[in-house]
């Protein structure tokens, strides 16, 4: 699958709080200065063509739904990031959080603990 831009994901966030939505419905639910409608839907188009929508006809209008769910949009793009800035090793993603403080005592040692159980299974 083709990745996201952020303009896509925005859209998709929407899709995925929402469910099944009409052009208009998310329309409604952009940020001001709101899109041009047929830009919208150029865009929404865009995003089922890379696989991330689905839709169905009701009358004239067609209906969008999710085709992925967040969770697996978020463990992809997750690991994309992992393999594309920190050379596939969680360890060197850690290691930056941790340097640039964006990671707090708390939560490494929640990390910590997670790892410890992890290791504990494994025997």
């Amino acid at each position: 699958m083709e990745e996201l831009n952020q303009n896509e994901e925005q859209i998709m966030s929407i899709f995925w709080n929402q469910g099944e939505l009409l052009i208009r419905d998310v329309l409604d639910q952009l940020p001001d200065p709101k899109p041009p409608y047929t830009t919208l839907a150029s865009t929404i188009k865009n995003i089922e063509r890379k696989g991330y929508l689905t839709h169905r006809m009701y009358g004239t209008v067609n209906i969008y739904k999710p085709a992925v769910n967040q969770e697996d949009y978020s463990k992809k793009s997750f690991n994309r990031l992992v393999t594309h800035f920190f050379g596939g090793s969680v360890g060197n993603f850690l290691s930056f959080m941790v340097k640039e403080k964006n990671i707090s005592d708390k939560e490494v040692k929640e990390l910590q603990d997670m790892i410890d159980k992890l290791d504990n299974s494994k025997k």
